[in-house]
């Protein structure tokens, strides 16, 4: 980008507070402008093709999906795009999994105002920005020739509700009974269900209780 041109940015986050105070903070700074907001990883998709940003700023948790699936669809259709993850926790498996789909940049979203604009303009202007001391564990993870990681695990595509549907799913509950546990209706967990046999690529709730199990059971080795 030619120096002195403002960077378009678009917020993706399932808040309406957050994406109005990070337009607040991001456009004090002059050569920063937002061009369009969305709140789920379907919304964020389809108006990257519209508004055309330089800059995509991704929270990692989304109602319909991930931040990492958000940011492949991204690169994958628009590679000119620079995503930057933010998120209001460290933790490796994401960092990796936003890595690997293509992210410019992992930053936490209690970082001060200066240095989030600061982190715009660097992944804006083509530069990487990644925590160095978890930048560091992914390199070595690459380096150890891991055939798995995040991205390519089924379970990264689950949002957290559907993560924790899954679990009661695991322990036995009927869909009656987790919708009494999370208080929501039955018809709601049952399409919460079929999203998750989608993703996991499941036909029957048995399948998804022994994954659901066998997933625990590695947990705890």
């Amino acid at each position: 980008m030619p120096g002195g041109e403002q960077i378009r940015i678009m917020l993706v986050d399932d808040h309406a507070i957050v994406r109005r105070g990070l337009k607040q903070v991001l456009e004090e700074r002059r050569e920063l402008v937002v061009v369009g907001e969305a709140g789920t990883v379907a919304e964020g998709t389809q108006l990257v093709g519209r508004v055309r940003p330089d800059v995509v700023v991704m929270d990692l948790r989304l109602p319909d999906g991930s931040g990492v699936e958000a940011c492949r669809e991204i690169r994958a259709s628009h590679p000119d795009v620079a995503v930057l993850i933010l998120t209001s926790y460290a933790n490796e498996d994401a960092l990796f999994a936003a890595v690997m789909a293509g992210a410019a940049g992992y930053v936490l979203k209690d970082l001060d105002a200066a240095a989030l604009q600061d982190a715009i303009v660097t992944v804006g202007h083509g530069g990487s920005l990644l925590d160095p001391k978890l930048a560091t564990t992914v390199l070595e993870r690459l380096r150890s020739g891991e055939a798995r990681h995040p991205a390519d695990d089924a379970f990264s595509t689950l949002t957290a509700q559907e993560d924790r549907i899954l679990g009661f799913i695991g322990n036995g509950l009927t869909n009656r009974e987790i919708a009494d546990e999370l208080s929501l209706s039955e018809k709601t967990i049952k399409n919460y269900v079929s999203q998750i046999y989608s993703k996991l690529q499941v036909e029957r709730r048995s399948q998804a209780a022994r994954i659901a199990t066998e997933r625990r059971m590695r947990k705890l080795q």
